[in-house]
């Protein structure tokens, strides 16, 4: 008689029993980064998802859309916040507008998008919003159909000056502080991940703070200066993060001669397991599957 087995049927000892051989819970095929989901990880914290940079995930159906999500935020903020600082004189943003709208606007959203079908709540959430950012961003500046700052600062037709240019300024500053609300509830949700997941939301947070003071205490229509350079310095850092986190996200042992490293969190599961507080023994596993 054929065994169970060797009808395709398996019971629910031979599941039991494969699971608790096959358990590796930390099994980061050569990325420090890494989080294997098990069947005692239902839920996808910040750092368990796809979003978290360099997860590795076995006979993976389809590509991680972290690194491309990444990439898209970190340029355009980069590009942003050089302006921000007055790199080589720059002062207008006009140049970010083309980059808001095709690469960290569209690109963004669309990994946000795949995000959605990897199952990973997180990474949709973030990326897909930060996507629809710098979207709404560039339709902020684009003048012509959308006429947003002018209209606000009471600019007529024909081109006078602006009668209101507060208006324009206290409006873009209530702007950024919703992003800033926003960025700071993500924040909360990388408390138990990687130092590099966490201080990439905890820059950006305060870059869209000093930002949003900085149109706030503006001086008649014209940003206070010394938040702006403020806000661009820790846009540059985040930018920087993204990159760093993308790059983690891409590189593994199969193409590249190194892993990025990373600090886990000494509360974080592997830094709980590092200290011997996390009981990771065989006979643990079988309790858990």
């Amino acid at each position: 008689m054929a065994s169970a087995q060797e009808n395709g049927n398996t019971s629910a000892h031979d599941h039991a029993a494969n699971g608790a051989q096959e358990r590796k819970p930390y099994d980061y095929g050569g990325n420090p980064l890494a989080h294997v989901r098990t069947d005692g990880s239902v839920a996808l914290p910040a750092f368990g998802g796809d979003f978290q940079p360099g997860l590795y995930k076995r006979n993976r159906k389809l590509a991680n859309p972290a690194p491309l999500g990444l990439s898209a935020f970190a340029l355009t903020t980069f590009v942003l916040s050089l302006i921000n600082v007055t790199t080589l004189n720059i002062t207008e943003p006009n140049i970010v507008v083309a980059i808001a709208y095709g690469y960290g606007g569209l690109v963004q959203l669309l990994a946000g998008m795949w995000e959605v079908a990897c199952g990973n709540t997180f990474g949709a959430t973030a990326l897909a919003s930060y996507g629809g950012f710098w979207i709404s961003f560039g339709i902020i500046l684009t003048p012509g159909g959308f006429n947003i700052v002018n209209t606000l600062e009471g600019v007529t037709e024909t081109g006078g000056m602006a009668m209101t240019p507060e208006k324009f300024t206290n409006s873009f500053a209530l702007y950024l502080f919703g992003w800033f609300i926003f960025t700071f509830l993500l924040l909360i949700c990388t408390l138990k991940s990687t130092v590099a997941f966490f201080s990439l939301f905890f820059t950006l947070d305060l870059a869209f703070l000093m930002l949003g003071l900085g149109y706030l205490y503006a001086d008649a229509g014209t940003p206070k200066q010394s938040l702006i350079t403020a806000g661009g310095a820790f846009g540059l850092a985040a930018a920087l993060l993204a990159w760093y986190n993308a790059l983690a996200g891409i590189a593994d042992n199969t193409n590249s001669f190194f892993v990025i490293p990373v600090a886990h969190f000494p509360w974080s599961e592997k830094g709980r397991e590092k200290r011997g507080k996390v009981d990771n023994s065989a006979e643990r596993a079988a309790q858990d599957v």
